[in-house]
């Protein structure tokens, strides 16, 4: 079998991600290419860099800009109550079955800023199940897991927070779960009780728990079908028997080597039951 021939643009991106991952344990070899591709030459124009040779030997030889690549390689595109038709399907499907458990371990996987995290424990508040969660909040950055930890928003985005979290079927008034200060919102501390935040990559770490609930929603479509697989599986060795698996819109299960091993719970919503 001849294998195509790489394009000297492609062996560049190649060693860059083998030497990011030699050297600092970063793992992006398996993201999609097309994607990685955009995000490295905007990182490269932002930081004044003429070709990828130049951009290896700056993180190579200067730590402190390892920092601003993670940044500009994760996608950290979120919001509150996202999909809200996601979070109405949870709270009409699953959280009949949660009450049946005497404690619920969640682990939201590449939580990124933490605003989906903070969604949940809303909605467990309310439906009087978070006295009795975990909620792991990982991610490989640990520059957005600071910024998820303080509780703390832009103010702008509740008006729009408000009408999502409605429609996900909320049951308060949701300026009840935060306070504004000047142009924040600094979310109730209650609501961080029962969160661990915490770094985790994907790419190279193991499970760390066996979890009732495991939501990685717009993550792996960043990955490639060797980053998936892996992730795929691990997701399923670290579900209980009957646990759920939530997905972002654009992710599924299908075609997958787990695909007969979950049943879907709520159609069009990626939400799936682990089967025994």
């Amino acid at each position: 079998m001849i294998l195509p021939k790489l394009s000297l643009e492609d062996i560049e991106i190649k060693l860059l991600l083998e030497g990011v991952y030699q050297y600092y344990g970063h793992d992006f070899r398996n993201y999609a290419v097309s994607s990685l591709k955009r995000r490295i030459y905007s990182f490269m124009r932002l930081e004044g860099l003429e070709n990828i040779s130049a951009l290896q030997e700056q993180l190579l030889h200067d730590g402190t800009s390892l920092e601003r690549f993670l940044l500009s390689l994760t996608v950290n595109v979120t919001s509150m109550f996202r999909d809200p038709s996601f979070y109405l399907a949870f709270r009409n499907q699953v959280v009949p079955i949660l009450r049946t458990y005497p404690f619920i371990r969640i682990w939201h996987a590449g939580c990124s800023t933490g605003e989906e995290v903070y969604s949940m424990a809303i909605l467990l508040q309310e439906e009087n199940l978070y006295h009795r969660c975990r909620i792991y909040a990982t991610d490989t950055n640990e520059k957005v897991l600071q910024n998820a930890k303080s509780g703390i928003f832009p103010l702008k985005m509740m008006q729009e927070y408000t009408q999502l979290y409605l429609r996900a079927g909320g049951k308060r008034s949701f300026s009840e779960y935060y306070t504004a200060a000047y142009d924040h919102a600094l979310f109730r501390a209650s609501l961080r009780e029962n969160i661990i935040f915490a770094q985790h990559n994907l790419a190279t770490d193991s499970s760390f728990n066996e979890f009732n609930v495991i939501f990685c929603r717009n993550v792996l479509i960043y990955f490639n079908q060797v980053l998936q697989k892996r992730v795929h599986t691990l997701f399923y060795n670290s579900l209980c028997n009957f646990g759920i698996l939530g997905l972002g819109r654009q992710e599924s299960i299908r075609f997958t080597p787990y695909e007969k091993y979950y049943e879907e719970i709520a159609k069009g919503e990626k939400l799936y039951r682990r089967l025994n």
